[in-house]
């Protein structure tokens, strides 16, 4: 980033990149979730589910690559090592033992839930301090809460099948 364009954010940019970084943890974190939920996932409209946490896990990887560019955008280091990401992530991951529809579903509803939890208050952060991390931490969310939707809506459809 451009000295100018660090010196406009109206806060505490490191802690910013901090909380951008554990962020990203929870997005590859959350890519991996969906991924392997795709390939191991058994049961009613496994074929609807399976494209919708492959649509979710390209929507999570992108995410990562939006975070990365603004932390380096603000002089900072993307997390680098792998084994970090459980250490600095918020929402955790939920490792798809059952791999019944049901249970992948409620287990990445859970990590959407938390997903806006952790974009909203990046928003609050950033709000009229950061417009650039703001804009991101907004359309992340948006992408978040459709997610959200999407897998509710599926365990309604699953819930009325007899």
């Amino acid at each position: 980033m451009g000295t100018r364009g660090r010196e406009i954010v109206g806060l505490d940019v490191e802690k910013l990149i901090v909380e951008l970084n554990r962020a990203l943890s929870d997005e590859w974190l959350a890519y991996y979730q969906y991924w392997i939920g795709s390939k191991v996932v058994v049961g009613p409209m496994r074929d609807a589910v399976v494209a919708e946490l492959t649509e979710h896990a390209n929507d999570e990887l992108r995410h990562a690559g939006m975070l990365a560019d603004r932390i380096m955008q603000l002089e900072g280091a993307p997390v680098l090592k792998p084994e970090e990401w459980y250490d600095m992530c918020n929402c955790g991951y939920d490792s798809p033992d059952d791999p019944a529809v049901r249970k992948i579903l409620d287990q990445n509803i859970k990590g959407e839930q938390c997903a806006i939890d952790v974009y909203n208050k990046i928003m609050k952060m950033t709000e009229g301090k950061d417009p650039i991390t703001y804009q991101m931490a907004f359309e992340i969310m948006r992408d978040e809460v459709e997610h959200e939707d999407d897998l509710q809506a599926i365990a309604e459809d699953i819930k009325g099948i007899k």
